[in-house]
């Protein structure tokens, strides 16, 4: 599906300096994934749009009480709620995700705003009576948490609006200002939601979002003494490169995975093969805590996989803006081009596609392929989108070592009803979740969420865990 050009309906929106809007004369155009047609127009900035961002954030004292930050959230969370199906349908004509999807993550980024805003009331002290030790004095130990003075947040494009929101929400709870750079695939939606932000209430310095390229805007942001934290949520490979520009200074790293959902023999299929399709084909497999490798026990392969491809006809691909769709697009069609190459080479290895594979643009109907060596690229690699590669496994133990030969480390799932076989596989696989009998995905906004390996630091992200990093601990004492 070619590209063509600007539709009447196309949007031009405006970056944001703390918060004034600033056109500048270079462009970008974003594309709808599904037809190619351009979705809107935003600038493209540089070095002085991000001083003139630091400046405003590093000279401006902040009055926001807790009251007066909760405030913020729950009226940015009211407007997102009446605006639901404006932001779903913003993130359908960027992303080209399905209706499905994009109201799911709507109502995430609800979530969102709403935990940060419930723990913006939280008192965050500690209190260490110093009596408690024959060396101790009459006095009494308290600390607080002081907000981080400057963060430099980047997102991905799979999330347009949640991981935008994963990164503002806890910075205003927290009381810190941030830089944002959205995804230039993705710019629309974080635009939307900045300015809805500042109709919330949120004072301008607090908030920039600017977009620009790698050396006009994103390493000189990232290596900025003045930034005390980076936060990143995207590929290992870019963030990898992060920690040789930022320096000395705080780094939250969230980067790719490789989930594995094992099946053991005990499981029950019905779930199995529930979760399986879910955990493969929800955002149109564009997730890092998707499942990109099935570990089915040999004893279940031919019975799981029967009812597997039974329930892979309920996801059908398509029209993103058509309801009944499940399967949208994948983010362009180099990125369905190199999925496509990924099932081609594991064929040539031996694998089996028993169910899609046809490609037209950057839409991938779900794909499902069998007997996939565990060498092939498809399953070592992180494959990003709607494909679910079947590999047999003799028993627990094989599939734990199958799970942990990854690169990887994010989430993972077990399937089974014994208690013994799921905490052997929660203390067994090295990943930062374990799910049992569910997505190896499945959260909530405000738990702690990150990996290790290749797939972060082992810093946590969630709204709790987030505004922790984006504070620092002052302790004092007082006599008593």
């Amino acid at each position: 599906m070619s590209a063509t050009a600007p539709t009447e309906s196309a949007l031009e929106l405006p970056c944001y300096v703390a918060g004034e809007p600033v056109l500048g004369s270079s462009k970008l155009e974003v594309h709808y994934p599904y037809t190619g047609e351009v979705s809107g127009v935003v600038p493209m900035l540089g070095r002085a749009e991000l001083d003139a961002s630091i400046d405003a954030a590093l000279h401006y004292k902040s009055q926001l009480t807790r009251y007066h930050r909760y405030e913020i959230l729950e009226r940015a969370r009211a407007l997102l709620s009446e605006r639901a199906e404006e932001f779903a349908h913003l993130i359908r004509s960027e992303a080209g995700l399905c209706m499905r999807e994009t109201h799911y993550e709507v109502g995430r980024a609800q979530d969102v705003l709403q935990f940060a805003a419930m723990e913006s009331l939280k008192d965050d002290g500690q209190i260490f009576s110093c009596d408690v030790s024959p060396q101790g004095k009459a006095r009494k130990i308290f600390t607080l948490r002081e907000p981080l003075n400057l963060v430099a947040a980047i997102t991905p494009f799979n999330h347009p609006l949640n991981q935008v929101a994963h990164k503002l929400a806890p910075a205003i709870a927290a009381g810190v200002p941030v830089v944002l750079k959205p995804s230039n695939k993705t710019p629309l939606t974080a635009i939307r939601f900045v300015e809805l932000l500042y109709e919330a209430g949120l004072p301008g310095p607090m908030l920039s979002v600017l977009l620009g390229s790698v050396d006009d805007l994103i390493e000189p942001m990232v290596a900025d003494e003045r930034v005390d934290l980076v936060t990143f949520t995207g590929s290992t490979h870019v963030g990898k490169q992060l920690p040789k520009v930022a320096g000395y200074k705080k780094l939250c790293l969230e980067l790719g995975g490789n989930a594995p959902l094992i099946i053991l023999d005990d499981a029950k299929l019905d779930l199995a093969v529930t979760l399986a399709a879910e955990g493969c084909f929800r955002n149109s497999g564009q997730r890092c805590t998707a499942v990109k490798r099935l570990l089915v026990h040999e004893n279940i392969l031919a019975d799981f996989t029967g009812r597997f491809l039974e329930k892979v006809k309920e996801y059908p691909a398509g029209d993103p803006a058509d309801e009944a769709t499940r399967v949208g697009t994948v983010i362009d069609e180099p990125a369905a081009v190199e999925l496509e190459d990924r099932v081609k080479a594991a064929v040539a290895q031996g694998a089996k596609v028993l169910a899609g594979g046809n490609r037209e643009g950057a839409l991938l109907e779900p794909t499902v392929i069998a007997d996939v060596p565990r060498d092939a690229k498809m399953v070592v690699e992180e494959s990003f989108g709607p494909l679910a590669p079947i590999l047999s496994v003799k028993d627990l133990d094989d599939a734990l070592a199958v799970a942990n030969s990854s690169q990887f480390g994010l989430s993972s799932g077990i399937v089974t009803e014994s208690m013994d076989s799921a905490l052997t596989a929660v203390k067994g696989i090295r990943s930062g979740t374990v799910n049992v009998n569910q997505v190896p995905g499945y959260r909530i906004e405000c738990s702690p969420f990150g990996g290790v390996k290749d797939s972060g630091l082992g810093i946590k992200e969630g709204v709790i865990e987030a505004i922790k990093f984006m504070t620092t601990v002052k302790t004092f004492s007082l006599p008593w």
